[in-house]
């Protein structure tokens, strides 16, 4: 039996702390994350560097629920996207949910912006492509989502979660990118304009590993859909452990051994989200059956604090001036260009192979 904090009944390991002190010590950062992309993201994303990009068979979540089936195929030749990938569609998501309402469909970055979300100091060839590699791990990966919807109807519904780029070098094709614009796709603006959202602390997420952030986004959506608002001693969430690696870290590889999978693989990352308050504690056992492990988690005050001053009162801020100001110097001037380029120098046959670029 492997747990953080654990006292013999999994009681709260840091009671010194309040759900009002970690309020005050915490930065307000919202992070805007639409329900299913939220569940979507945990498959999509491989989380070990050394198998990302061999990884192309499909992911099926929801396994066993044939009215609710979801499947995200990684592209056959790319593979997974991996953790660059993550961070890159953290910080996109974070930007996207500070242009506030009304919601848009794009995201534009420039040159400085860039280098941050791939965290370098300089920017050069190797950087650049390296971020486009990552864009399109995302953009050549397919969800296919099969449901019975209303009056009985049954839907197939297959999409890309970036199904525009638009990238901008100064001249060449070598050279770096300076400009980037994404669009979101049309399904998860849908469900954002229909308030279909959990609203997350970003701050947190930026002092995390890309695993641990996978843990915070599952496991604050599903603290926050079991909390009453009361009975916070009683409030815990188990998961079978080879769920996790499969539904939340996108195939993570499974261990027998619960010492490696408290000392090598999700233990560190756990007890980290311990030390920030966000878990009380977790509880790794066999299963009752013995076939496999589970996972028990148990929310600590940071969780609270972010339920109360986010998701209970969880409403976008009117539109901010980062929109209008990524419009004008960069999304705009891209479309501006892509056109006059399309208009004055391109054959009907090279304007049909560039209907992959973005464009209204």
């Amino acid at each position: 039996m492997f747990a953080a904090g654990y006292t013999g009944d999994m009681t709260d390991a840091t009671t010194t702390a309040t759900s009002q002190d970690v309020a005050a010590a915490q930065a307000i950062e919202k992070l805007y994350m639409e329900n299913t992309l939220l569940r979507i993201c945990g498959a999509l994303f491989c989380h070990d560097p050394k198998r990302a990009a061999a990884r192309t068979e499909e992911i099926e979540i929801n396994a066993g629920v044939p009215d609710k089936r979801v499947v995200v195929r990684p592209d056959p030749k790319l593979g997974q996207p991996g953790q660059l990938a993550h961070k890159i569609f953290v910080a996109l998501l974070k930007k996207h949910s500070d242009y506030g309402r009304p919601v848009r469909s794009e995201v534009s970055f420039g040159k400085r912006e860039l280098m941050r979300l791939v965290g370098r100091s300089t920017w050069g060839g190797r950087d650049s492509e390296q971020l486009s590699r990552a864009l399109n791990e995302i953009h050549y990966t397919f969800v296919r989502a099969s449901f019975r919807a209303d009056r009985g109807k049954w839907v197939d519904h297959s999409f890309s979660i970036f199904p525009e780029i638009y990238l901008e070098r100064a001249e060449h094709a070598s050279d770096p990118i300076e400009k980037c614009t994404v669009t979101l796709a049309r399904p998860i603006i849908a469900s954002l304009e229909d308030d279909h959202f959990t609203c997350l602390n970003h701050a947190l997420m930026r002092e995390l590993g890309t695993i641990g952030q996978a843990f915070y986004m599952r496991l604050f959506f599903h603290f926050a859909n079991l909390f009453d608002g009361f009975h916070k001693q009683r409030l815990t969430f188990p998961k079978r452990y080879d769920d996790i690696c499969r539904e939340w870290l996108g195939g993570l590889k499974v261990h027998e051994h619960r010492s490696i999978v408290e000392r090598d693989q999700l233990g560190p990352h756990l007890r980290e989200l311990v030390r920030r308050g966000f878990l009380a504690s977790y509880l790794i056992t066999k299963a009752r059956n013995g076939d496999g492990l589970i996972v028990s988690f148990r929310p600590g005050p940071a969780f609270f604090a972010d339920y109360d001053r986010f998701y209970r009162h969880r409403s976008q801020g009117g539109l901010q001036f980062d929109f209008h100001l990524d419009q004008q110097e960069i999304a705009e001037p891209l479309k501006v260009a892509y056109r006059f380029t399309e208009k004055t120098h391109r054959s009907a046959d090279d304007r049909h192979s560039l209907c992959l670029v973005q464009r209204r």
